[in-house]
């Protein structure tokens, strides 16, 4: 059985693939091109999605399974998947560490005001007026109550938040105290003092944050969105802090990837930019191979008990 990456892990990383699985063979390689005809005769390919194309399915004759080491599947040849019934999993929740300790710190330097100590610090400023507020007792809403989500949730408690979840079905989740479904955002908004967006890119949440749900939030509201830049309308988000109609805005992803530097969101002192890195960690292929193993081992059995199924239909 042939198994191909289009991605090189650590020497540690692939040693350990190789000795878990000494019958198999494994190919690592730096991107697509490096990898060459070998995909032609590839029962597996790991891959990060990004580098898969109609013509390249078209070339996996022997193609499976695609095990894509990345959580968004957004840009894979979906009909092309779909045609020849291959098999694709995800690492979804290999983020979830890491995007979880980024919310809660967005949320504590917005409440410790930790921006404007900085500030006071460079210019040798020693004030004590400060407002300073606490997330005990705050309500937090998180759009997207998956892995990442619950993660999210799980922190929040900790702090001893109120937490909501939004999810595709409305059922219960252990990390939240209530949960509802998507339908219901517009009733659930005005109760959140802090709104998470974890939605992945599909045609359902395209543009699911803007003007009408904007102003349904507290005047003193944070919005922060880790997910994907196409689920805010992001003028229709400026507007609304300009407005007054929300607070701050903690900002990860953006409709265009980096950020151009006319945007708008570059110059308000009321959004705070990071460059789409909330899910970075040295960690992440460890955890991502790690998934990768087990579902191997469901492979080799003929089980069909894999972690992470995507169905390419619906694109999640």
């Amino acid at each position: 059985m042939k198994i191909v990456a289009s991605l090189y892990p650590a020497e540690s990383l692939q040693k350990q693939v190789r000795a878990e699985f000494p019958d198999l063979s494994f190919s690592f390689y730096k991107g697509m091109k490096e990898l060459g005809d070998e995909i032609e005769t590839a029962e597996i390919l790991m891959t990060y999605g990004e580098d898969l194309s109609d013509a390249i399915i078209e070339k996996a004759k022997a193609l499976k399974w695609i095990m894509v080491m990345a959580a968004g599947v957004e840009k894979l040849p979906h009909e092309a998947i779909a045609k020849r019934n291959i098999l694709v999993t995800n690492v979804r929740g290999v983020h979830k560490i890491p995007m979880g300790e980024f919310a809660i710190g967005y949320m504590l330097q917005y409440a410790k005001q930790s921006a404007l100590f900085q500030t006071q610090q460079q210019e040798k400023i020693w004030n004590r007026n400060v407002t300073l507020r606490e997330l005990y007792d705050h309500t937090l809403l998180v759009v997207g109550a998956g892995a990442i989500g619950s993660q999210i949730g799980k922190y929040a408690k900790v702090f001893g938040m109120k937490t909501i979840g939004i999810n595709r079905s409305g059922n219960r989740v252990e990390e939240f105290d209530e949960v509802y479904p998507m339908e219901q955002l517009n009733e659930i908004l005005p109760a959140a003092d802090y709104i998470v967006s974890i939605l992945p890119s599909t045609e359902l949440t395209t543009g699911v944050f803007a003007k009408p749900q904007f102003s349904l939030m507290k005047n003193e509201a944070v919005f922060i969105n880790m997910g994907r830049g196409s689920a805010v309308n992001e003028e229709d988000l400026i507007e609304a802090l300009n407005n007054g109609e929300l607070a701050h805005a903690f900002l990860d992803v953006f409709a265009q990837e980096p950020l151009p530097e006319d945007h708008p969101f570059w110059s308000s002192d009321k959004v705070t930019i990071t460059p789409h890195l909330t899910g970075i960690s040295r960690n992440y292929l460890k955890r991502g191979l790690e998934i990768f193993r087990r579902n191997l081992h469901m492979y080799l059995k003929g089980e069909n008990k894999f972690e992470n199924i995507i169905d390419v239909h619906r694109g999640y």
